[in-house]
């Protein structure tokens, strides 16, 4: 067997391997040294989380069976794609295809937040009423499918190497699981680590409920992308313990927490009233700021 077919044949397994492990880690971190108190019911949330994912990985295994490899190896076999196009050394290749692949996830999550429609799917993360490891699973499965064509698009047009996008999803994974977690760290920790990886409290401060906060630390693996394009922001105002977690227009546990809610209501009624960026260029557009 070749390290491609290798790959292919193993990418599920080794993906399940490390989600299962991180995920374990979290949940015992958290329990350990929380960050903040508990402002929901830890089951109901976990239930309803963990099963939208469950959901997720039904639903892409069903459209994409080969999934982003199987995207990279094909891409490789025709000679499509940027690095297919040079003779560069394997781990150059590797580590660029990592790092670009998360500049476009960071690129992408920003689009999700700037586009009404596609903030309709994205709130469903942000309307979480709690924040920890669950939250980063708690995705709209619209929003996983778009995500994945993105995806698997960059991977093409970049020639990616395989290697590189199995690494770079495990990773996503993981700093996702652990970027959520509602774990303390030591200061001096923190403020060495989200130099190298987005943090717990680095990313928190997105989850909060004041606007301009949310439209803020967009980064999930790297932490570089926030700092060189203007939208870091080291604290949330009013501090970890005292933020409030989610967003106005839904502040109803029934409604935040329950698959029901994540599947239709929150995407698909009402409008998009607490969504800053677009009020923003509403009031500019109107005369009104």
């Amino acid at each position: 067997m070749t390290v491609s077919e290798l790959l292919l044949a193993y990418e599920p397994q080794i993906r399940l391997g490390f989600f299962l492990g991180v995920l374990g880690v979290m949940l015992f971190s958290e329990a350990a040294v929380p960050r903040r108190p508990r402002s929901q019911p830890r089951w109901v949330r976990w239930l309803n989380n963990l099963g939208l994912v469950v959901l997720n990985t039904v639903l892409l295994r069903l459209l994409f069976p080969a999934a982003a490899v199987g995207a990279a190896l094909y891409a490789e076999s025709q000679g499509w794609g940027l690095f297919n196009q040079w003779a560069l050394p394997g781990v150059l290749v590797l580590v660029l295809s990592v790092v670009i692949l998360d500049l476009i996830v960071y690129l992408q999550h920003v689009m999700f937040h700037a586009v009404p429609a596609l903030w309709r799917l994205h709130r469903v993360h942000h309307a979480d009423l709690d924040f920890d490891t669950t939250t980063g699973l708690r995705f709209h499965p619209v929003e996983i499918v778009l995500s994945m064509v993105l995806k698997l698009g960059a991977v093409v047009a970049l020639g990616a190497s395989p290697a590189g996008v199995l690494v770079f999803e495990v990773l996503l994974n993981a700093t996702a699981l652990f970027n959520h977690g509602n774990l303390r760290l030591p200061t001096g920790v923190d403020r060495v680590l989200r130099w190298i990886v987005v943090t717990p409290d680095m990313h928190r401060v997105h989850h909060s409920l004041e606007g301009d906060e949310t439209n803020s630390n967009f980064g999930f693996n790297l932490p570089w992308w926030d700092r060189l394009l203007g939208t870091y922001r080291d604290q949330p105002r009013a501090g970890h313990e005292g933020m409030t977690i989610g967003i106005h227009s839904v502040r109803d546990p029934r409604a935040a927490e329950w698959l029901d809610g994540m599947l239709i209501g929150i995407p698909f009624r009402g409008g998009t009233p607490e969504y800053p960026i677009n009020q923003r260029f509403q009031e500019k557009t109107d005369g009104t700021a």
